[in-house]
C-alpha cells in the first residue's frame, strides 16, 4: 500500500500548490509584482509541503532525508507552474481560432 502512496506525492503537492497560487492570484487581482515571483513562490510552497510530508506523513513521500524531501517538494511546486503555463497556452490557441 505504501508504494501506491509514494506515487501520488508529487501530483498531490503540485495540485495543492497550483490551487493555492490560483487563489492568491485571484485575491491580488493582477498584481504584477506577485506575478513575477510566482515560480519562486511555488517552489518555496512546494518545499514547505515536502518537508511537512516528510515529518507528518513519511509514507507519502519517498525521501531518505529532509534535503531530498525539500527537493521533491520544490520540484513539485515548479511542476504546478508548468501545468499553469500548459493550461494558459492551450487556452490561447482556442481564443485565436487555431
Amino acid at each position: 500500500m505504501s508504494d501506491y502512496l509514494q506515487l501520488i506525492s508529487v501530483p498531490a503537492i503540485a495540485a495543492i500548490v497550483y490551487w493555492t497560487i490560483e487563489i492568491v492570484k485571484y485575491t491580488l487581482d493582477g498584481n504584477e509584482k506577485f506575478k513575477r515571483f510566482i515560480p519562486l513562490t511555488a517552489a518555496i510552497l512546494g518545499a514547505i509541503l515536502g518537508i511537512g510530508c516528510f515529518y507528518l506523513t513519511p509514507d507519502l513521500i519517498s525521501a531518505p532525508n529532509i534535503f531530498v524531501a525539500l527537493v521533491i517538494g520544490a520540484a513539485s511546486g515548479l511542476t504546478a507552474t508548468g501545468a499553469n503555463q500548459i493550461i494558459k497556452q492551450l487556452g490561447k490557441g482556442e481564443e485565436s481560432g487555431k
